[in-house]
């Protein structure tokens, strides 16, 4: 299942009402951590694995790692990479994986983000928090029937990033 939103308070409603205790959960733009600590606490059975680079999360972050032992924090950019690469060596896949890069702005890089993550990671759920997402989906007109029932795009099987994308080199210098 994925589902789009845009307020916060509904977002971490659609959290705490997929997430189980055992789920493995991986939170790209956990900013300083109020959304984290909802998630850790219903999984506490599971691990949370937080990222992102913003200079305030640090700190924000560290502190929550003592009080979730279930929490992982990882200061990097989720457009790289290198970052993704680090989470994969550690889970390789996950249950949920939630994304809340600034909410309303960037619709275009939230989907790259999420696309490029969850084809690797294979989630059950993604949850993601985008005001022009929701915008361009309600305003659409879909002329065929495509549809996946797990958290990734499953109609684009494990395709990938097409070569033929240039602009992904721009943020992921593993593509040549």
């Amino acid at each position: 299942m994925i589902k789009i939103c845009y307020d916060v308070k509904v977002y971490r409603k659609i959290l705490e009402n997929i997430l189980d205790e055992n789920d493995l959960v991986v939170e790209l733009g956990c900013h300083v951590g109020k959304t984290s600590q909802l998630i850790a606490e219903k999984v506490e059975k599971g691990r949370l694995i937080c990222l992102d680079n913003s200079p305030e999360a640090t700190a924000k972050m560290n502190n929550l790692k003592i009080i979730y032992p279930n929490l992982k924090f990882i200061n990097g950019d989720v457009r790289l990479h290198e970052t993704l690469k680090q989470v994969f060596e550690l889970i390789q896949k996950c249950d949920v994986l939630a994304i809340d890069l600034g909410g309303g702005y960037h619709p275009d890089t939230t989907f790259k983000v999420y696309y490029i993550w969850a084809s690797t990671l294979k989630p059950k759920h993604s949850i993601i928090r985008n005001r022009g997402l929701i915008d361009f989906v309600k305003t659409s007109e879909v002329c065929e029937n495509f549809q996946s029932k797990e958290g990734w795009l499953e109609s684009c099987g494990n395709e990938g990033i097409p070569p033929q994308i240039s602009e992904f080199k721009l943020w992921s210098s593993s593509i040549k």
